[in-house]
């Protein structure tokens, strides 16, 4: 079988009605729609979530929480992810783009706790939880904030 002999079974699809083919066709004239109103205009019907008038509901609920637009996104990483590199590298934002370690680096890079490393890094990152900094130290390896 090739692509150009795929067709449905038989009885999985139906033809469509004709609307609008003339009055002998059941759906002549209007076409289903109706005499008059504001759905049987071309163009016409209401926006979605529009009540007839009534107060929406997305405009009766109350308002919540507020969004910071000085908010800082950082990219985190957590120390075990460090151990692809070799010992007396130097971990900097760019090699971490580079290893696939991260995608993007956003706001900043944060390192995280989480895990353990054995190898001693030079680690070069705009924020390091505490007990990152200190696993990275007690391996033998340096914290600089960029």
């Amino acid at each position: 079988m090739k692509l150009h002999e795929l067709k449905p079974t038989a009885g999985a699809t139906k033809t469509p009605k004709r609307k609008g083919r003339g009055t002998g066709s059941g759906q002549g004239k209007t076409g289903g729609r109706g005499q008059t109103g504001q759905k049987s205009r071309s163009g016409g019907g209401v926006r979605p979530g529009f009540e007839g008038g009534q107060m929406p509901l997305h405009r009766r609920l109350p308002k919540r929480g507020f969004t910071n637009i000085f908010a800082k996104e950082y990219a985190e990483v957590k120390i075990s992810d460090l151990d692809v590199f070799e010992a007396g590298a130097t971990v900097t934002p760019e090699t971490l783009l580079e290893n696939n370690i991260i995608k993007k680096t956003l706001d900043g890079i944060k390192i995280l706790g989480n895990g353990e490393i054995s190898k001693s890094l030079t680690v070069k990152a705009h924020k390091f939880t505490s007990s990152a900094a200190q696993k990275i130290e007690a391996a033998g390896g340096k914290v600089e904030v960029i």
